[in-house]
Parts: C-alpha cells; sequence; structure tokens
C-alpha cells in the first residue's frame, strides 16, 4: 500500500537498511532464545548501535518510528516490546517528566541501549483497574522515600538498571512515578516462567520491602498520576505497530510455506482455500498497517486522543490473533512447533491481545466515546 513510500528520503533509507538487519540477524535467531526464555543481550547490542534505543528522542517522525516497530515485531515480537516499552515509557517518561539531572544521570545510557529500565505499574491484584486500586506506597522520611509495594508482569524487571515505580503518596494520596535503582536493599525481582509468549521478556514479579531512595528520585513531572496519561496513550497505540507487524510476520511464514510444502502432488500454493486463507493474512495486515499510518499522522497534528489508541489496539491485535490462528492452521501439524516459527507467534498474539489493556477495555474505552456512557462498572 506504498506507506513506506510517506516517509522522506532519509528514513526511507534507514528503514530499509534496518528491516534488513533485523530480518537477516535477528529473525531467525530470535527462535532459540524464546525456546529457552533467555534475553539476548547480543542483540540488544546490535539493535542499540543502530539507534533503536533512541526513537523517542532523535527527532525521527511518527511514522518512521511507528514503522520501526513493526519491523522489530515482524522479527520478535519480545524485542518489540522491549524496545517499545523502553522508548514510549522509559526514555518518554524521563525525557518529558524527569528532573534535568535525571536525564542527564539516564538518558546517555538509555538511548544507547546500554542501560534498561522497567515501567513498574501493573501489581498482583490490580490491571485493569489500577488507577483507582493501585496500592504500592510512598512515604517521605528525612529525605527519602520509603517504598512499599509489589509489582507483577514487569518486562525486563530482572534485568533492567532501575524501575519506574508508580506508588501512592501516604500523603497526599496522588499517585507519582519514582526511579528505584534495583540493586537498592529491599528490591527484588523474581522472572514469571513457563508463559505462552513473550517468552524472551524477562517479565517479573518484584517486591518493595521499606525501599529508600532519595527525595530527588521522584519525577517532578510525575507528582499525580494524570500527567503521564498521554505517554500512556502514545504506549497503547504502540501496541498496534505490534500488531501489524506480527501479521506481517505470519504472512511470511504462511507464504513461504506454502510454496515449499507439497501434498496431493503440488505445493499447498496451488490449493485454493490457501490462496484464500493468505489474501486474508494479508488485507488484515493491510488494514492495520493502513490505521497505524493514519493514527501516525494524527499524532504528528497533536490530535490523538485515547479512544483512537485504544481503536487502533484493540482492532489490529485482534486482527493479529485472527490471522496467526489462520496460519497455524494453514501450516497443520508444523503450525505448533516453533521450529517453523508459525508456533512461536502463535503465542506471541495472545500477549498482545491481553496487555497495554486488554482487548475487552479497549473495546470498551471505544463503547463509552460512542454512546456517552460507560460500561466499566
Amino acid at each position: 500500500m506504498y506507506i513506506v513510500d510517506l516517509l522522506l528520503e532519509p528514513e526511507r533509507q534507514r528503514y530499509l537498511d534496518i528491516r534488513n538487519f533485523l530480518q537477516s540477524s535477528v529473525r531467525q535467531p530470535s527462535i532459540d532464545y524464546w525456546n529457552r526464555e533467555e534475553f539476548p543481550f547480543g542483540l540488544l547490542a546490535e539493535m542499540g548501535k543502530r539507534g533503536l534505543g533512541g526513537l523517542q528522542t532523535d527527532g525521527s517522525s511518527k511514522l518512521f518510528k511507528g514503522l520501526m516497530y513493526v519491523e522489530v515485531a515482524r522479527a520478535d515480537v519480545s524485542l518489540s516490546a522491549l524496545v517499545g516499552i523502553h522508548n514510549e515509557l522509559i526514555v518518554g517518561m524521563i525525557n518529558e517528566l524527569g528532573s534535568e539531572e535525571q536525564k542527564q544521570r539516564w538518558l546517555p545510557g538509555l538511548t544507547a541501549f546500554t542501560q534498561l529500565g522497567a515501567f513498574a505499574l501493573t501489581e498482583p491484584d490490580h490491571g485493569s483497574d489500577i488507577a483507582g486500586g493501585l496500592e504500592t506506597s510512598a512515604r517521605l522520611e528525612n529525605g527519602e522515600w520509603v517504598i512499599n509495594g509489589a509489582k507483577r508482569w514487569i518486562g525486563a524487571g530482572t534485568i533492567a538498571d532501575f524501575a519506574l515505580v508508580w506508588a501512592r503518596d501516604e500523603a497526599d494520596l496522588q499517585i507519582k512515578g519514582f526511579i528505584v535503582e534495583t540493586d537498592r536493599p529491599g528490591y527484588t525481582a523474581t522472572k514469571i516462567p513457563n508463559k505462552i509468549g513473550l517468552r524472551i521478556m524477562q517479565n517479573a514479579d518484584i517486591a518493595l520491602d521499606d525501599v529508600r531512595i532519595p527525595e530527588s528520585n521522584l519525577l517532578p513531572g510525575a507528582t499525580d498520576f494524570s500527567k503521564a496519561n498521554h505517554l500512556l496513550r502514545d504506549s497503547r497505540a504502540w501496541v498496534g505497530w505490534q500488531g501489524a507487524g506480527i501479521q506481517l510476520a505470519a504472512f511470511d511464514v504462511a507464504r513461504s510455506y506454502s510454496l515449499e510444502r507439497r501434498q496431493f502432488g503440488k505445493e499447498l500454493a496451488r490449493f485454493q482455500l490457501i490462496q484464500q486463507q493468505l489474501a486474508e493474512m494479508l488485507g488484515n495486515a493491510s488494514a492495520s498497517l493502513a490505521l497505524m499510518a493514519q493514527l501516525a499522522r494524527i499524532q504528528e497534528d497533536g490530535k490523538l486522543e485515547m479512544v483512537q489508541a485504544a481503536m487502533a489496539k484493540a482492532t489490529c491485535t485482534r486482527l493479529a490473533r485472527a490471522s496467526v490462528a489462520m496460519g497455524r492452521s494453514l501450516l497443520g501439524g508444523n503450525g505448533i512447533s516453533s521450529d517453523y516459527e508459525m508456533g512461536k507467534l502463535f503465542g506471541d498474539a495472545e500477549i498482545l491481545y491481553t496487555y497495554e489493556g486488554s482487548y475487552e477495555i479497549n473495546s470498551l474505552i471505544v463503547g463509552r466515546a460512542v454512546t456517552g456512557k460507560s460500561a466499566f462498572v
């Protein structure tokens, strides 16, 4: 659909260069890491050399940044989750809401991908209702913040240099953002094992037991939760790009397989039902890309609202789930094995459907906007 042609020439060439790197050097190696639930630090370093840690602050257009999320997801969804959270929530929060001291301390390493942060919002008992139900507490005591609580499903929680912890200030009951270095006494992170998807991403349970940090570790721009809303909105939209990327990956695998696999004496690609599935998968991916390209345009114009981000996230991940299921079926028994990659994509698609606001929650955000009636409670 010529969406890449909308980029200006320097970004278009950079896009092609990074896409070639991701397809040649990341996609196939990621399967073994996915199987072992291990993090590929070497691949992350190579991605850092190509600027993928600094997309949020390097002046890239919204469309270029989105297409980078597509291509990383096309190579591996776990790494695209890391790249997206890192840029949208970690680099974005510190760059927009942090102090000058915090920016100087963290941004150089973060944008080079030599340091990592973890976004610690979700809790064991609070996911969709986190804004109202957040229980992690912070109190100011003798020039230090003392933080207590627990977080769950925190990406990179076991490998990050710091966690951006959201806690409720006991003094004014506002939810605030704090930089908590992961080597602080009282901070423990335990890897969540046995996931069916995003197995490269090191999700963690985090315990915060009287963790003491300097008063200056409070993000001065994050003194109530509403200050972070536009970054959370953009992060929700980012998952729509992931949804488009995993659809392209599923189409790549299904098309190649259909041309190579022979049944009843001819290639699968010669069967009508196979061609219908491939056409539908490509149509879903193209529709998702077109939706996200338009979203990037309104984002550049400063018009993006949460309802649009929620609709994009819900729609693209719904289509991703459907397309990957078709791809898994097309591969038959081989579709359940990560050796053929489709089994890996099948598990990852379920995670996209659920995180950054479940499909149902995002649908209710859209429903509330079009009816004027809230159905959350």
